[in-house]
C-alpha cells in the first residue's frame, strides 16, 4: 500500500535497495505472460508449458494416498508411525527415495542408491540447491545453452552466479562450442564448474541430443573436470522409444540428474528430485554423498517436501510397480498427437510458396511440448501484445530464453495444453498475425 495508506515514508523501499535479481527481466517474464493471458481470456494460447489437465482425476489423488498408506502398514508401520509420517515434519532428503530409485531403474535404466536421491519441492528447488552447493567461488561459472530454460537462469541470478551461454545448434549443445567456451573462460581466470543441459525435447527449442552427442559430452566432462546438470522432464510424456539419459550412461559420476513428476504425474504435487551420487570427501576424514550436502541446504530452504505430496506420488508409483512410462501411455500419445497436429497445421497453412514469401520456418521436434517458429520481424512483448489484442492468439517470445541476448525473431509454441480444434484455429489466427506484421514491417 502507498505511504499515505498507513505505512510511514520511512518504511518505503526502493527497488534499487533490494537484491538485483528482483529487477531482472527474467523474473518478470512469467508475470507478463500471465497478465497478457488474463487480459485476453478468449485468446488461444500457445504459451503455457503445462500438462493437459483433461487426464486428471480428482478421486485418483485420494486413491494414490490410500495406496501409499496401505503400503506403509504392510511394511509393519504402526498407525502412530503412519500418522507421524503424514502429519509431522519429515526428513529433508525425503521419505519416498526407495520408490523413486526403483522407478528410475525400471523406467530409465538408471541404477542409483536411494541415499543418492533428495526429494525436492519441484525440479526448481533441485536446481537451486544443486547450483548453490556446486558453485563455490565468485570465479565459478554456470554454462548453459542459448536458448535455455529460464528457471535455471533465474536460479543462478538469485544466487549471484554468473551464467555463460553457448549457442544451441540443431542437435542441441555442441561439444566443440562448449570446449571453446571453457577454454576462453580459463584464459580469463574463470572456472566452468557446471554445465546445464536439457538433452531431450528441450524447453524452449524442442531439440534432442543424439546418442553420439551424449557420449561426447560425457567424455568431455571427464576431460575437463565438469559436472553436468541433466534436466529431462519430457522423456516419459513423449511418444516412442527415448534415448538413454546422460545419467544412465554416466560411468564416472559426472552427472547430477534433476527430475520431476510435474509432467509425468501432475504438477500440483510439486515433487521433484535430484540424483546426486558424487562422493564428497570431508576435510576431517571420511566421505559422504553430494546428496547429503544438498539435503543440508534444503533443510534451510524448505525444511522438507510435503509428506502429503510425496504420498500421492508414491501411490502412483506403486500402482504400476514404478513404471511411470506405463502411467503415461495415453498422455504421451496425446502430446505426440498435438505436436503432429501442430506441425501438420503449419505445413498446411504455410505451404512452400507462402513460407518463402513470409520468411517463416520451424523445427520438427520428435516429442515434448515445444517447437520454435522463426519469423521475419521482432517477436517481442509489443508484438505479443498486438497478437493477443488484435488476433486473439498468444505465444512466448524466444528472447525470454536467451541469457546473452538473441532470439528476437523467433517464438516458442507450446502444444501440450491444447485440443486439435484449438490448434487449428490458433494456427490460422497466428498466420493472420504474421501476415499483418510482415506487411507492417515492409510498409515501414
Amino acid at each position: 500500500m502507498p505511504p499515505s495508506a498507513g505505512v510511514g515514508v520511512g518504511a518505503a523501499l526502493r527497488l534499487s535497495d533490494l537484491h538485483g535479481s528482483v529487477a531482472d527481466p527474467v523474473l518478470d517474464t512469467m508475470n507478463f505472460l500471465n497478465e497478457v493471458t488474463a487480459s485476453h481470456p478468449d485468446a488461444i494460447s500457445f504459451a503455457p508449458g503445462r500438462p493437459y489437465d483433461g487426464f486428471f482425476d480428482t478421486e485418483q489423488f485420494f486413491t494414490h494416498i490410500r495406496r501409499y498408506l496401505d503400503h506403509l502398514a504392510a511394511r509393519g508401520w504402526s498407525p502412530e508411525q503412519v500418522r507421524g509420517a503424514m502429519f509431522q515434519y519429515g526428513p529433508s532428503a525425503g521419505v519416498i527415495r526407495e520408490l523413486i530409485a526403483d522407478s528410475l531403474a525400471i523406467d530409465e535404466g538408471m541404477v542409483v542408491a536411494p541415499e543418492s536421491i533428495v526429494v525436492t519441492v519441484g525440479c526448481q528447488e533441485a536446481m537451486f540447491i544443486t547450483v548453490r552447493a556446486l558453485m563455490r567461488d565468485p570465479d565459478d561459472v554456470l554454462v548453459v545453452s542459448s536458448p535455455c530454460y529460464m528457471g535455471i537462469i533465474g536460479a543462478a541470478k538469485l544466487l549471484d552466479v554468473d551464467v555463460v551461454a553457448v549457442p544451441e545448434r540443431a542437435g542441441g549443445l555442441a561439444c566443440a562450442d562448449l570446449a571453446t567456451t571453457i577454454s576462453d573462460l580459463r584464459r580469463r581466470g574463470r572456472r566452468a564448474r557446471v554445465v546445464y543441459v536439457m538433452p531431450d525435447h528441450a524447453n524452449p527449442s524442442g531439440t534432442t541430443m543424439s546418442r553420439p552427442a551424449r557420449d561426447e559430452l560425457l567424455a568431455l566432462a571427464d576431460q575437463l573436470d565438469l559436472i553436468i546438470l541433466e534436466d529431462s522432464p519430457y522423456r516419459l510424456v513423449s511418444p516412442g522409444v527415448q534415448l538413454p539419459t546422460l545419467k544412465s550412461l554416466d560411468r564416472h559420476r559426472r552427472v547430477v540428474h534433476l527430475g520431476s513428476y510435474a509432467k509425468s504425474l501432475f504438477p500440483g504435487a510439486r515433487v521433484g528430485y535430484a540424483v546426486a551420487d558424487q562422493p564428497v570427501l570431508r576435510d576431517g576424514g571420511g566421505a559422504g554423498l553430494l546428496a547429503d550436502e544438498l539435503a543440508k541446504i534444503k533443510s534451510m530452504v524448505t525444511v522438507n517436501t510435503s509428506a502429503l505430496s510425496q504420498a500421492a506420488v508414491a501411490g502412483a508409483l506403486l500402482a504400476t510397480g514404478g513404471r511411470v512410462s506405463q502411467l503415461n501411455t495415453e498422455t504421451a500419445e496425446h502430446y505426440g498427437d498435438m505436436m503432429r497436429a501442430t506441425l501438420d497445421g503449419l505445413e498446411s497453412i504455410f505451404p512452400a510458396e507462402r513460407r518463402a514469401r513470409l520468411g517463416v520456418t520451424w523445427n520438427a521436434p520428435s516429442g515434448g511440448f515445444f517447437l520454435t517458429l522463426r519469423v521475419p520481424f521482432r517477436a517481442d512483448n509489443a508484438a505479443l501484445d498486438r497478437s493477443a489484442r488484435d488476433f486473439a492468439v498468444i505465444w512466448t517470445p524466444m528472447t525470454y530464453f536467451h541469457p546473452d541476448g538473441g532470439g528476437e525473431r523467433a517464438i516458442r509454441l507450446s502444444t501440450s495444453y491444447l485440443t486439435p480444434a484449438n490448434v487449428d484455429e490458433g494456427l490460422h489466427r497466428l498466420a493472420d498475425f504474421i501476415e499483418s506484421e510482415v506487411a507492417s514491417t515492409r510498409l515501414g
